[in-house]
């Protein structure tokens, strides 16, 4: 699965794509909003972790390019800030379908990434029903 991770720590980005990576996703790695509509404009992402803080740019804009871009795509946005802590991010954002803080366990966002990707695809069933590989 296609990953964008949008996050201006490139140190916290980086952990969290390495993670991601040993997960089986493709991650791209960017620091803030031009960077991530070159990167939409380019591909598409099956999931998006946002940070809502960014130092460059505006993370609602690219909730947006995003959402006209590849209206499939969902946005997993996470915060260290009370911004938007109401849950009326839902209602801003379209693509919006989890808001965690910044400081989630890794493999809690994993899990998020999964569940909100389409997780895996199932083994397939051979003539006898056993599973196969």
């Amino acid at each position: 699965m296609k990953v964008l991770i949008v996050e201006s720590d490139e140190e916290l980005g980086g952990f969290w794509a390495r993670h991601l990576e040993r997960q089986g996703c493709q991650v791209t790695l960017v620091g803030g909003q031009g960077d991530a509509v070159d990167v939409l404009r380019h591909g598409e992402a099956k999931v998006i972790v946002l940070n809502l803080v960014l130092a460059e740019g505006s993370a609602l804009a690219v909730a947006d390019f995003a959402a006209y871009r590849s209206p499939e795509t969902k946005v997993i946005f996470v915060t260290d800030t009370s911004f938007f802590s109401d849950g009326s991010i839902f209602s801003i954002a379209s693509n919006a379908c989890a808001f965690l803080r910044t400081g989630t366990p890794v493999d809690d966002l994993a899990a998020m990434v999964e569940y909100h990707g389409g997780g895996f695809t199932p083994a397939a069933t051979g003539t006898d029903g056993a599973l196969t590989h």
